[in-house]
């Protein structure tokens, strides 16, 4: 079965760094897009990033533009967040997620189960 499984998350003073991942299992990871989405408490979803299958494309909300990198290693089936410069209001569960992307349009049909990241000095 489908499965994907964040870690590395936790506690970061603003401006720090952290790489969150997630590893894959159940399905041909390199077949398929991936996400990262997240949930600000008290917030709704908001897509964070986008990677295409082999990795040569990638894609970013404004607000994380030249902050995080989305990357992906298909021998390991892992997918990566690399957040530098944070800030508080990056604060929020992260989520990876398998992607369909079809004729410009992103759905999500499954999800990890998150991984807190706290931005607070």
């Amino acid at each position: 079965q489908v499965q994907l499984v964040e870690s590395g998350g936790g506690l970061v003073q603003p401006g720090g760094s952290l790489r969150v991942s997630c590893a894959a299992s159940g399905f041909t990871f390199s077949s398929y897009y991936m996400s990262w989405v997240r949930q600000a408490p008290g917030k709704g979803l908001e897509w964070v990033s986008l990677i295409n299958s082999d990795g040569s494309s990638t894609y970013y909300t404004d607000s994380v533009k030249g902050r995080f990198t989305i990357s992906r290693d298909n021998a390991k089936n892992t997918l990566y967040l690399q957040m530098n410069s944070l800030k508080p209001e990056d604060t929020a569960l992260y989520y990876c997620a398998r992607t369909q992307a079809v004729a410009g349009t992103e759905s999500y049909d499954y999800w990890g189960q998150g991984i807190q990241v706290t931005v607070s000095s």
